[in-house]
């Protein structure tokens, strides 16, 4: 037994002892710190892994005998997720003190992780379905222990059956690569069982994942989790499907088809632009960033298509390039979406609501939380020199090379992707600027605001070490983009530098940025701290500035609702109250409504309710019946039999 599987049963061991020993005794804050250690320690072999150590356990096989590995790829997922679960776990040991069912929420939030670490590990079709299904459940089981609320029970029966409806798409792939001896690296033999296999396995998974308009389940069930779990179902869970549409695509049932590169950018597209337009539009933070993780999805969807494409048409480097800047993608994006809801989870605390019109102020009040937020958000924003313009920038290149030099059709689909990935970071840019602006600055909304205080120091340490793991990664990502282009479909040699060298790109200096920008910003605050203004009041046409006259989350988007209202049908309504002939009071609400839910989900969700409603009529309760049913299925069957359709 090598030292790494040591390492690695350690670590799981001390995970699951955390999980199990959170509900015993109110010994729930000592069990997350367990839960901590065991959760790093995986990490480490994961890292390991990623960087060349043998891998860890067994290799994949097509039997349904239970097997547990890590090889390079498993272990940047275990890496991403220790670099996500530890500050989670750490920051809700004090988040979670007055939570009722801390204990509950502890050891459910353990079993969650062992989940996540057992799918990237499974090499069989039944251990990966069981985990799977285990992913899936255990997120449910927290939010209704968290919540009692009938939309929270609501929201979860979505969320269960949505994910459930397309995890079927995941089993017909798993069952059909372990039946045909393709987990264990035998080649798919038809081409139509291929396209089946690929079609069942963007459904699945794209589902789980959260793609449009596959997407419903999730701004429905990450707002209403605890902090910590939000930032693993956001950062990590979301990742862990796309890893196993990975594994289909470029392992399990390669070669792929030509038309699932351009299928994937498309995709991509659809789901990166309306998951921001979407998330601009929100008014209760959480919410927002769950729609920003569709956004961010997409993204990464785009460099995967990217990669494929490149593949098909045979430029393995720059399909290395483009899987790189996937991987990366996802590991930026986990790590600021979990400093986002876990920062999200200490203003709730502080404050007692997340509505952004009724917020204002915490950067003052709260300077470490507020500060930490603000460079998660932009740094999901794509502003450089922060991780996420490293990898968006990446992933630009790849689809403005494959628009300039790719086949005709194909540079047609590619620039259709650049343009959306271009107008993604636009409106992300503008949907952040609104969120910092609404969330951190200006004067406290209410008076919860006004009184809110700085967290514990406990709570601020796991903020500051994801913020700075953000930093890190805008800052070097060239010594991080040669081991992530190996485990691409392509071969590539980059060199490990700190910047980014992409062949005809320039280059991406981001150390030399990093720099420039700190000495201009440095010498344009010292030149303002020597010319300081004296602070002047508000000019509001007169009247008195208060709260009420601050700006909304409607009004900082309305330009752009305007622009797409023929698109999205927002709705509004003015209702006016007047008392002898004079207006007393004008209210207004405006909604934008998700028309995925009211387009297709809602219809298909009252069809199935109709079609219920006639199959009831069926269980009559009569024994005679249920005869008569069963004679009349057996001559069915009968009938089929005699003309040859069934065997």
């Amino acid at each position: 037994m090598s030292a790494w599987t040591v390492v690695c049963l350690a670590g799981t061991a001390a995970l699951a002892c955390g999980s199990a020993l959170a509900p015993i005794g109110g010994r729930w804050r000592a069990a997350l710190a367990i839960q901590a250690t065991g959760i790093a320690a995986l990490g480490v072999v994961g890292g390991a892994a990623l960087f060349g150590a043998a891998p860890v356990g067994a290799q994949f096989r097509s039997g349904l005998s239970p097997a547990l590995g890590i090889d390079r790829l498993s272990g940047f997922f275990v890496l991403m997720l220790a670099v996500t679960a530890v500050p989670a776990a750490l920051h809700a040991r004090e988040a979670m003190r007055d939570t009722p069912h801390a204990a509950a929420i502890a050891s459910l939030g353990g079993a969650f992780c062992l989940a996540l670490v057992g799918l990237v590990a499974a090499r069989d079709a039944t251990t990966f379905l069981a985990f799977w299904e285990l992913m899936t459940l255990l997120p449910a089981t927290i939010i209704l222990v968290a919540r009692h609320d009938e939309r929270a029970r609501r929201d979860v029966l979505a969320y269960l059956a949505i994910t459930h409806l397309g995890g079927i798409g995941v089993w017909v792939t798993m069952l059909v690569l372990a039946d045909h001896g393709a987990l264990g690296g035998d080649p798919l033999q038809s081409d139509g069982l291929r396209a089946l296999v690929v079609v069942a396995a963007l459904l699945g998974f794209g589902t789980k994942a959260g793609v449009m308009p596959l997407h419903s389940w999730l701004p429905r069930a990450h707002p209403l989790a605890p902090a910590h779990v939000s930032a693993l179902m956001s950062g990590v869970m979301v990742k862990l499907a796309l890893y196993g549409l990975i594994r289909v695509l470029l392992e399990w049932a390669a070669p792929m088809p030509r038309w699932v590169g351009p299928a994937l950018l498309g995709v991509g597209a659809l789901s990166a632009v309306g998951g921001v337009l979407y998330a601009l539009f929100q008014r209760e933070l959480k919410r927002l960033l769950a729609f920003s993780s569709i956004e961010n999805v997409g993204i990464v969807v785009l460099g995967l298509g990217a990669a494929l494409t490149f593949e098909s048409i045979g430029e393995p480097r720059w399909s290395a390039i483009a899987f790189a800047a996937a991987l990366l993608h996802m590991l930026n994006h986990a790590v600021l979406k979990a400093l986002l809801f876990l920062c999200a989870g200490s203003f709730a605390g502080a404050v007692g609501g997340l509505e952004l019109d009724r917020l204002g102020g915490p950067l003052r009040r709260m300077p470490w939380t507020g500060g930490t937020f603000a460079i998660g958000a932009a740094g999901l924003a794509g502003l450089a020199p922060l991780s996420g313009f490293a990898s968006e920038w990446m992933t630009l290149q790849a689809l403005v090379h494959l628009s300039v030099h790719g086949p005709s059709g194909v540079a047609l689909a590619a620039a259709a992707a650049t343009a959306a990935l271009a107008a993604t970071a636009a409106l992300a840019v503008l949907c952040f600027a609104k969120v910092i602006g609404l969330v951190l600055l200006g004067s406290p909304r209410r008076s919860e605001c006004a009184r809110a205080r700085e967290t514990a120091v406990s709570m601020r340490a796991p903020l500051v070490v994801l913020a700075g793991i953000c930093v890190v990664l805008g800052l070097v990502p060239g010594l991080l983009v040669p081991t992530l282009a190996q485990l691409g479909p392509g071969e590539v040699q980059l060199a490990r530098r700190p910047g980014l060298d992409l062949p005809g790109s320039g280059g991406l200096p981001a150390l030399a940025l990093a720099v420039g920008l700190v000495v201009v910003i440095g010498g344009l605050w010292r030149a303002g701290a020597a010319r300081r203004a004296e602070p002047t009041p508000a000019w509001a046409c007169g009247q008195r500035v208060v709260p009420a006259l601050a700006w909304t989350s409607a009004g900082f988007t309305k330009p752009l609702r305007l622009m797409t209202q023929a698109l999205l049908r927002p709705r509004r309504q003015v209702t006016v109250r007047s008392d002898g002939g004079v207006i007393q009071e004008v209210a207004h609400d405006a909604e934008v409504p998700h028309l995925f839910d009211s387009l297709i989900y809602e219809p298909v969700t009252a069809g199935a309710l109709r079609g219920a409603a006639v199959v009831r009529r069926l269980q009559s309760g009569s024994l005679r019946a249920y005869l008569v049913y069963l004679l009349g299925l057996l001559l069915l069957a009968l009938a089929l039999v005699r003309l040859g359709l069934l065997a």
